[in-house]
């Protein structure tokens, strides 16, 4: 558990790869986008620099004037100015200016003043496009970017902003679940590691004051064998504790002796419970899996025990069906519990994540990766109906 996590760092990576990504194609795109829009403004200019040459060569056109303002004129969404030979605005300033914004209020040479300063910026962007009869210049089309082209240039600025805060928003939302999560796995680490110590160390001190007042050799000699046993229990969590953060041993094991150990330890408890509790191993005790079988039965602990407390009533059975399935080892953990929501099926998993007024969450979070990183496997909830019970599934590579 000591060190970088480096799942968590290749997250963070990829959502800053995500963020350039965006950034990037948005650029890319939106610059396709603002040329195509600028080829097809030049392409509106041109035209109407044509048709006013054609009116200028053909004075039997001009009845047809008409057509460059209805037509021509009525495509042009972009700042344009008309001029003479010299570059000055033609007057009246009103109809041979398009889409830019004359204060009325200005006097005539104001006016002037205003668009010969708008004209220059204009040129300073795009060159401006000739009118000539011949080789005699009559007018010059002067024109700059429409508003929309303006827009999309500062998208990708705008976008690049919200690509950066999602990050940002993500990288904070990341880290606050991975620093809960984790602070959720130590208490959990700590409490369960009191609780699985405190039970055969409750038992031996129990055995111990026992020992002291009992003076039958015979009796002795029944409390020393389950002193023995807690003492084999405590070895039993001390391993298991050890392969956490490790890389446990596998071997080939018998599923059906690990489920019996574990039915063993944990059936001469449920008396203690005042529940009346069947536990019940079917299907084929041949098969065998790679596996740990420290951290294994821990895995089936974890599961039983979920499935005893979910019995609400005196009376309930917990069933382990042990089978194949395409190649591969199934234990099935079914009980008669009140059963699960559906749809909390993987929020169980969860560290801290627990229905149990007073559980800590950590039981299943643990299973699942001793189960996946440990063993290669999988475990999920199969199914669950709620007031009929639920089935955890394991899969396992079949030795």
């Amino acid at each position: 558990m000591a060190g970088r996590n480096p799942s968590s760092v290749n997250i963070k990576l990829g959502l800053v790869a995500i963020a350039v990504v965006i950034a990037a194609g948005t650029l890319l795109y939106t610059q396709h986008i603002v040329n195509l829009l600028l080829q097809r403004e030049h392409k509106i200019v041109r035209l109407y620099a044509r048709s006013l040459q054609y009116l200028a060569s053909d004075q039997s056109a001009q009845q047809d004037y008409s057509f460059i303002f209805d037509e021509v004129l009525s495509s042009i969404d972009f700042p344009m100015i008309l001029t003479d030979a010299n570059n000055q605005p033609l007057e009246p300033y009103s109809k041979n200016i398009r889409n830019v914004e004359l204060d009325t209020s200005l006097t005539t040479q104001q006016q002037r003043a205003y668009l010969v300063k708008l004209i220059h910026k204009m040129d300073s962007q795009y060159s401006p496009i000739k009118v000539a009869l011949d080789t005699i210049v009559l007018n010059y089309v002067h024109y700059g970017e429409s508003d929309l082209v303006t827009q999309l240039r500062y998208l990708p600025y705008v976008e690049f902003a919200v690509a950066s805060l999602f990050v940002l928003i993500g990288y904070v939302a990341f880290s606050y679940i991975k620093k809960s999560e984790q602070s959720n796995i130590w208490v959990g680490m700590s409490r369960e590691t009191a609780h699985q110590l405190g039970t055969p160390l409750s038992s031996l001190m129990g055995w111990i004051e026992i020992l002291k007042e009992t003076e039958d050799p015979l009796r002795k000699k029944e409390i020393v064998a389950e002193i023995e046993r807690d003492l084999v229990r405590l070895n039993k969590i001390t391993m298991r504790f050890s392969k956490i953060g490790s890389i446990p041993m596998l071997k080939p094991t018998k599923l059906s002796e690990v489920v019996e150990n574990v039915f063993d330890y944990l059936g001469r408890r449920i008396p203690q419970t005042g529940k009346k509790i069947s536990l019940i191993l079917e299907g084929d005790k041949t098969i065998s899996a790679l596996l740990n079988a420290e951290l294994f039965e821990w895995v089936l602990e974890n599961l039983i025990k979920n499935a005893l407390d979910a019995i609400e009533g005196s009376d309930g059975t917990v069933k382990v069906n042990i089978g194949r399935e395409n190649g591969h080892a199934i234990i099935d953990v079914s009980d008669t519990g009140k059963g699960i929501d559906m749809k909390f099926r993987r929020d169980i998993f969860r560290p801290g994540y627990s229905t149990k007024k007073r559980g800590w969450g950590l039981g299943l979070s643990l299973a699942k990766r001793i189960v996946e990183t440990y063993h290669d496997g999988q475990i999920y909830l199969k199914e669950s109906h709620p007031g009929k019970g639920s089935t955890f599934r394991i899969k396992l590579k079949i030795s």
